[in-house]
């Protein structure tokens, strides 16, 4: 294909794909309702190489694109974020505003989230168009600040921004408008200095899954572009329908523009029946907070109610986000329910919504999940009628549009594209012209950046600078050096608890150090052979490079590991251990760059495009536990601890996990250790994973010999798939903590096989 040549819709999914995978720069990815960028993100983790995490503004966008939310995950205080080191505005507790400096001094990140953040190669953030320009500028700050860069737009982390911003725009506060324009030209997302510092790519989505009518598709577009002609008024209008037709209609959602009006119509809906009502409580465990719930913890229902489901059936396929159905019965066996259209029967089910927190194994050192709450509820809510803000994402065979008092840009548009077809569509009132509007800025700024002549040869520049950027980040360990002086100083100033402390963490530092002046020429050499466009010498380079400074840095973790194993059993050196995690993290994060960059470069350099670093991946975990189980092995266990007069235990005690080990043996399920210990199951799950991957249970005491074997083959099939990956793969037949468990009993399988080779 020539770099002028326009890319045809079936390979724009494959072109994004490509540009995440072979580039740094930042991505925005959109399209028109229904042209499949849930899709894309959820078959992400299955697409790229990269170490992603998942964010999103709010908690019900975040629950549905399987993420965090934004402020949860980088520790950020509601308001409005100031741009700029020399902002004036101080932060305090009851004020809207805050300052990098106020999140630095009253919202400094833990070493958990640093270290998530220093483990990704790629941030993606769903729902764009609710995204503000100041919170992309504070995420930008958190990125740097965390990664110690800030040379780089958002600390050399690639972003992946998806969503469409013709659907509803961000809210800005009263009390904000004022400030907000002082720094940003509009709230949206690409007015941020971080993105317009960065560049970004603009790709967009352009084959329609959810209409097929091409005349629907016609006016829809022109709804978006805020040129509907009077055919287009006209068409619509046919549909419209008087208020008594309308209240005959059976198996229909209004869509309307407040949530008052939603709520009164299904209010009044619901008491018009004469039937029982019926109260269903949600099982709400740990930390899931109010502003995440899916659907109501306390939910009426009533014989005769319409509902909506709110979420994909993945077992049965039963139903979809947006079906409808009516509730047939009630009883102590259960809530029957007859799907629209179809009029099937079905029985209810309760869903399991889970919150959850990245964080990063200590053992393998790869990114993970751990769910921190539930929220346990049957997925449906009254669906008489719904707000059009509320319907994003969902599909209707049909519905009654009530968009008379459309007060934001794109309510009109957004409404009519949740249908599949205009034989669905029911007017209430007719449309005007007046209430069809679009945000003039969005419109220039898609004019401005929507480019498909031009991806193919942007896509060949970015590729160019993202190889520079990788050979000049992994062959550099200035990092790494900062951060062991940093530790060596802030314990300095704190005072050693052990002597033994200092000159281990010297002797890492000097032995990076001294490759300054190697890896200076070396990447010099690199830079060079690049130039020349021929791919065999520059190949051939890295290749002997990577396997001196894998040697390298292998040796270093061995010190390292050594020095926090014999660190464990000291008293009072908590910080210290994480001070010691967090530069474990650098050095491993760095052997996976080193792993990583002859193939990543190859693959770019002859557009073979095959990122597939399962093996190395494996590999580079199976040597690291083998490491670890054999450095435990030398090292002696600490003496028992004398016990105090009277003959009590030390003030520590036995740890939790010991705990839940001694009553898991005695055969109690983790139900019954759960109620004893007074922790949640998931807790105890937590603790037998650890306790398996230290084989101190067998995995076949917690999970079946077939469970564990079709979990193995998932891993197989998929080998770095993330948790949520293998959750969707499996159906949702197995938990979190049952995947981690083999994963750990798989990975010591494979350390120990290697080992024996």
């Amino acid at each position: 294909m020539h770099t002028e040549e326009r890319i045809s819709s079936t390979d724009i999914l494959t072109t994004a794909s490509r540009f995440i995978n072979s580039t740094s720069a930042p991505i925005f990815l959109t399209g028109k309702a229904g042209t499949g960028k849930t899709t894309f993100l959820k078959s992400l983790a299955g697409s790229t190489h990269k170490s992603f995490i998942v964010v999103a503004p709010t908690g019900i966008a975040a629950l549905n694109a399987g993420g965090t939310t934004i402020h949860s995950q980088f520790l950020l205080p509601f308001g409005m974020f100031l741009p700029g080191r020399n902002t004036s505005t101080e932060y305090n507790q009851g004020s809207n505003f805050y300052t990098s400096d106020a999140l630095a001094r009253k919202h400094p990140l833990n070493s958990v989230r640093k270290q998530v953040l220093r483990s990704i190669d790629l941030l993606v953030i769903d729902e764009v168009s609710m995204l503000r320009a100041d919170l992309l500028d504070a995420i930008d700050y958190r990125l740097k600040a965390a990664r110690g860069n800030f040379k780089q737009p958002f600390g050399g982390v690639q972003v992946l921004l998806i969503g469409d911003l013709y659907q509803l725009p961000p809210v800005v506060k009263r009390e904000e408008e004022m400030k907000l324009k002082e720094h940003y030209k509009s709230a949206w997302f690409f007015e941020s200095y971080a993105l317009k510092n960065s560049g970004f790519v603009y790709i967009e989505l352009d084959k329609i899954f959810r209409q097929h009518d091409r005349i629907f598709i016609d006016l829809l577009n022109n709804l978006r572009n805020n040129c509907p002609t009077n055919d287009d008024i006209e068409e619509l209008n046919k549909h419209y329908r008087d208020s008594e037709t309308i209240r005959h209609m059976r198996e229909v959602i209004t869509l309307t523009t407040h949530n008052y009006k939603a709520d009164d119509l299904n209010q009044q809906a619901l008491n018009s029946l004469e039937t029982s009502s019926h109260i269903f409580q949600a099982s709400v465990e740990d930390d899931f907070p109010e502003s995440m719930y899916p659907v109501l913890a306390k939910l009426e229902l009533k014989e005769g109610a319409q509902i909506m489901f709110v979420k994909n059936d993945t077992e049965d396929k039963a139903y979809f986000n947006g079906k409808l159905a009516t509730v047939k019965s009630i009883a102590n066996d259960g809530i029957m329910v007859e799907m629209s259209e179809s009029g099937a029967p079905y029985k209810l089910k309760k869903a399991r919504w889970e919150n959850k927190r990245y964080t990063l194994s200590s053992d393998a050192q790869h990114l993970d999940e751990d769910i921190i709450g539930s929220f346990e509820q049957y997925p449906v809510k009254l669906a008489w009628a719904i707000t059009v803000h509320k319907s994003q994402g969902l599909t209707f065979d049909k519905a009654i549009i009530d968009v008379e008092q459309a007060f934001a840009d794109g309510q009109v548009y957004v409404a009519l594209s949740r249908l599949r077809s205009l034989d669905g569509l029911i007017l209430r009132t007719h449309i005007r012209t007046t209430a069809i509007s679009t945000d003039k800025q969005v419109a220039a700024f898609t004019s401005d950046n929507h480019q498909p002549d031009q991806l193919m040869l942007t896509i060949k520049h970015r590729q160019r600078d993202f190889i520079l950027e990788r050979i000049n980040k992994t062959f550099d360990f200035e990092e790494i050096v900062r951060e062991i002086n940093y530790v060596m100083r802030n314990r300095a100033e704190n005072a050693l608890e052990d002597e033994s402390m200092q000159p281990i963490l010297h002797q890492l530092a000097q032995a990076l150090i001294k490759e300054k002046n190697n890896t200076s020429t070396f990447r010099n050499q690199l830079r060079v052979l690049l130039e020349t466009g021929e791919p065999g010498p520059l190949l051939e380079r890295l290749q002997k490079g990577s396997a001196y400074y894998r040697k390298l840095l292998w040796e270093q973790v061995a010190v390292l590991l050594q020095h926090r194993e014999e660190m464990q059993h000291k008293k009072r050196v908590k910080a210290y251990l994480t001070s010691l995690s967090d530069i474990d993290q650098l050095l491993f994060k760095r052997l996976e760059d080193v792993d990583k960059v002859m193939h990543l470069t190859e693959s770019i350099l002859t557009e073979k495009y095959t990122f597939d670093f399962s093996v190395a991946t494996q590999q580079r975990a199976a040597e690291r536990l083998n490491l670890i189980h054999a450095i435990r092995e030398k090292t002696p266990p600490p003496s028992d601890r004398k016990k105090k007069k009277g003959g009590k235990k030390n003030k520590d005690g036995p740890k939790t996990h010991d705990i839940t080990y001694e009553l898991f043996k005695a055969g109690k399920t983790v139900t019954e250790i759960a109620e004893e210990r007074g922790l949640t199951p998931g807790t105890i799950e937590s603790h037998l994973v650890s306790l398996i991957s230290e084989s101190r249970i067998d995995i076949h005491d917690f999970i079946n010999v077939n469970d564990v074997k079709e979990i193995i083959e998932l891993i197989v099939r998929e080998p770095d798939a993330s948790l949520s990956r293998l959750i969707t793969m499996a159906e949702g037949k197995f938990s979190f903590a049952q995947l981690r468990a083999v994963i750990a009993h798989k990975t010591r399988e494979d350390a120990s096989t290697q080992s024996e080779a």
